[in-house]
């Protein structure tokens, strides 16, 4: 029994996202301080640096030359040329106007170049029993723009949880944290997440949220089963904060979201299913009455090595009208009505034999899908063919490469926006 529930364990740690050489602070592991017999560190200290290269065709952005239509970044997908695990693409040049929705940009164009995505540190410290815990997450982006080299720190997470019943699996949590809807922010970090790039949809699903979550799970051992709530209210949405912000509530009003979960922990099989939603208003303009809604599902299923997992999405944001012009915060003029729908899939091997100081290897192949349209214009379809290999060494180094097949099927312009992209990340 012991040996069996040792195999579940490790099982749901593949299935929640690899950890090399970092530990996650994720609602779906178990709640920290559960049992009050591992005190756990007082203080620990980790983080990662990411150092990638990228070769990106075109000129590194999804907005084709002679294209006049306004704006621009409602005709086109501007997250599709991402080259690392944030989404930041390798350009958003465009000679024309936007409307401000627009992924973060690394700035190397269509030009082949080595960068450094991320350095990441984490800072942790927990009471004796593990019942209270501080966390903060502090992340350095070196970039390029026209002013020349230019460094942003940001505080990706700050929060501080709390447990309150030592023989149940709650956790209460305050401050800056991953979102709780889906699946896809377990694979935030780049230590985390098998291959390099997020799906077409992550940008609504992947963003830090600001506010209160409360975690509970209901384990029942004798149908191997388990039960889960995520469930938060927060400043703004999941979205990342290229889209929408977090540091403010723009509305006034908090965004509810949360999601529900159902495990199989067999000894050799493992599955999980899941449901979220999210609901509130738009926090990119000031009107409360302006809405945005969300859901989606999610499952993963873990077997003799292989790991699939996918999930759907789909996105409504109601249009705040010419009256309801945006924050300086950002370059926008509107909040224009949108509705996305998409999904991703994606298979994983853990081959089973070791080399030296190779330790694994992990070929994965994703695909992915998004149909978005804002109000008023053509709706835009797109897809993408991801594959890759992950190859770790000696338990804190991992070199992963990538290749991702972008396909523009209808409202877009066709144009060379494939991307060639590897990343070396270094833990500790």
């Amino acid at each position: 029994m012991r040996r069996s529930r040792l195999c579940v364990g490790v099982a749901c740690l593949l299935i929640s996202g690899r950890a090399w050489g970092q530990s996650s602070v994720d609602d779906e592991a178990p709640v920290a301080g559960y049992s009050p017999a591992d005190p756990g560190p007082t203080v620990v200290t980790a983080g990662y640096v990411d150092m990638g290269f990228a070769d990106v065709q075109g000129n590194g952005s999804s907005f084709a030359p002679g294209d006049t239509r306004v704006p621009a970044d409602y005709g086109v997908d501007a997250f599709a040329t991402a080259v690392n695990s944030r989404g930041d693409v390798a350009s958003t040049e465009v000679n024309a106007d936007t409307n401000g929705f627009l992924p973060r940009s690394l700035g190397i164009g269509g030009r082949p170049s080595l960068f450094l995505s991320t350095v990441s540190t984490d800072l942790r410290a927990s009471s004796a029993s593990g019942k209270y815990l501080l966390f903060v997450r502090a992340q350095a982006f070196p970039r390029f723009t026209g002013a020349g080299d230019q460094t942003q720190v940001l505080i990706e997470q700050a929060f501080a949880r709390f447990v309150p019943f030592a023989s149940q699996e709650m956790a209460l949590t305050v401050g800056k944290a991953d979102s709780v809807f889906g699946i896809e922010y377990l694979e935030n970090q780049a230590n985390l997440r098998t291959g390099i790039t997020p799906s077409l949809v992550a940008r609504y699903t992947t963003g830090t949220q600001l506010g209160a979550k409360l975690f509970y799970r209901v384990q029942l051992p004798s149908l191997w089963s388990a039960f889960s709530l995520n469930v938060a209210a927060t400043n703004g949405p999941a979205m990342v904060d290229a889209l929408q912000t977090q540091a403010v509530s723009l509305s006034g009003r908090p965004v509810l979201s949360g999601r529900v979960g159902y495990e199989l922990n067999l000894p050799h099989f493992q599955i999980k299913l899941g449901g979220s939603t999210l609901v509130g208003p738009r926090n990119d303009q000031f009107n409360p009455k302006t809405q945005m809604r969300l859901w989606g599902a999610d499952a993963r299923l873990y077997v003799a090595g292989l790991l699939l997992l996918g999930e759907y999405v789909d996105v409504q944001e109601d249009e705040g009208g010419p009256a309801q012009k945006l924050t300086p915060q950002g370059p926008a003029l509107f909040a224009s009505g949108f509705r996305a729908r998409g999904f991703w899939a994606q298979a994983s091997y853990a081959l089973p034999w070791s080399w030296g100081w190779l330790e694994r290897a992990t070929p994965y192949v994703r695909v992915g899908y998004r149909r978005a349209r804002f109000e008023g214009f053509p709706e835009i379809e797109v897809a993408r063919l991801t594959a890759g290999l992950r190859l770790d060494f000696v338990e804190s180094v991992a070199l992963k490469g990538e290749w991702l097949l972008n396909q523009e099927r209808s409202g877009a312009p066709t144009v060379d926006n494939d991307v060639r992209a590897l990343s070396l990340v270094l833990s500790w």
